[in-house]
């Protein structure tokens, strides 16, 4: 990454960290770790597998945990810090507010507003994007190029929607919501009823609900309700590909990884984590605090605080003894057919 950012205002952003060593530059000109980087680099150690990569790495500026006990060579400061990781993550928004041009606020000639729209002067429409009927768009929005806005949807303060996110009719998303690109918000819900004549569709005439300060990875879908609504509540962060259906509520502070499956009237209590590739059944709940590991099938209800693994799910450490047990199995029937050989 070629970039130019003051050494000064690096360390700014951490008033209380430890510094040893020093530069004659005053500027870091690239990120990389710790075993590419190079002299202009700024690298970090947020993996303590990595920490023996530390004494070798030729960055100019390294972000360290406050445990750490080398000292920085020639040209090299060492910046001792809590947390490294979240450290490098400051400094990545920094340059990102350095490196990324202003959005300047007004409407694209392009782009096509329909006239009963309420749109803030403070807010940006990008080229070739839509705002239907009876929409709002609060100050400081920004919707990129080629996005939908339906019908009676309202979009909070300082959200941001990348290019290409479709949100359909009745979508209310809140403050500071980012919507990355591809997302897909208040698509009808998956329900048929089986008549003589076959699958009859099921109108979803509800709708989806944001709040404050979600993050939805791109092409990630969540389908309008029923007649009620779908909620994600506030803080809680959506990764790539990741289908949400119908009636779903999903609490405060969740963390939802790639390619999660959540079929309808699913409801998820605060502060949840689910690992990729996950799979609910529908009309569930999800306790408090719950942990589901990477590609486990719920087909129950959830407790708070537990932590499953498995399909069907079971509990953490029940699955791994499982599945220790198996690795065993082919040795178990080589001794058993032995065996049966000698009688």
């Amino acid at each position: 990454m070629n970039l130019s950012i003051k050494v000064a205002d690096i360390l700014s952003l951490f008033p209380d960290a430890i510094v040893s060593g020093s530069l004659d530059s005053d500027h870091i000109h690239g990120l990389a770790n710790l075993r590419d980087a190079n002299e202009g680099d700024l690298s970090f150690l947020g993996n303590p597998k990595y920490k023996t990569q530390v004494k070798d790495c030729s960055a100019s500026l390294i972000l360290l945990p406050t445990d750490y006990t080398g000292t920085p060579a020639q040209q090299q400061i060492y910046l001792k810090i809590s947390n490294p990781s979240l450290g490098l993550a400051k400094v990545c928004e920094l340059i990102e507010q350095k490196i990324s041009p202003p959005i300047e606020p007004g409407v694209h000639p392009s782009a096509f507003v329909e006239n009963d729209a309420k749109i803030s002067p403070l807010a940006s429409i990008g080229a070739f994007s839509y705002v239907g009927n009876e929409s709002v768009i609060g100050p400081n929005v920004k919707v990129g190029t080629h996005c939908h806005i339906g019908p009676n949807t309202v979009l909070g303060e300082s959200s941001v929607l990348h290019p290409g996110v479709k949100l359909l009719a009745r979508c209310e998303i809140g403050r500071f919501v980012v919507l990355n690109a591809g997302v897909v918000v208040g698509s009808e819900g998956f329900g048929f009823d089986q008549d003589e004549q076959g699958h009859r569709k099921i109108p979803h005439l509800g709708k989806v609900v944001i709040e404050d300060g979600v993050e939805i990875g791109a092409n990630t879908c969540i389908d309008r309700a029923r007649f009620e609504e779908t909620r994600i509540g506030q803080g809680s962060k959506l990764d790539n590909l990741v289908q949400v259906g119908h009636n779903v509520k999903i609490g405060k502070n969740c963390l939802i990884v790639s390619q999660v499956g959540i079929s309808g009237s699913v409801t998820m209590e605060d502060n949840v984590v689910v690992g990729g590739q996950a799979g609910f059944a529908g009309h569930l709940n999800i306790g408090k605090g719950a942990k589901i590991a990477g590609q486990a099938g719920i087909t129950k209800d959830v407790q708070p605080g537990e932590f499953l693994k498995g399909n069907p799910a079971l509990p953490y450490q029940t699955a791994q003894r499982i599945a220790i047990l198996q690795r065993k199995l082919p040795d178990l029937f080589n001794r058993f057919a032995q065996e049966k050989s000698k009688e």
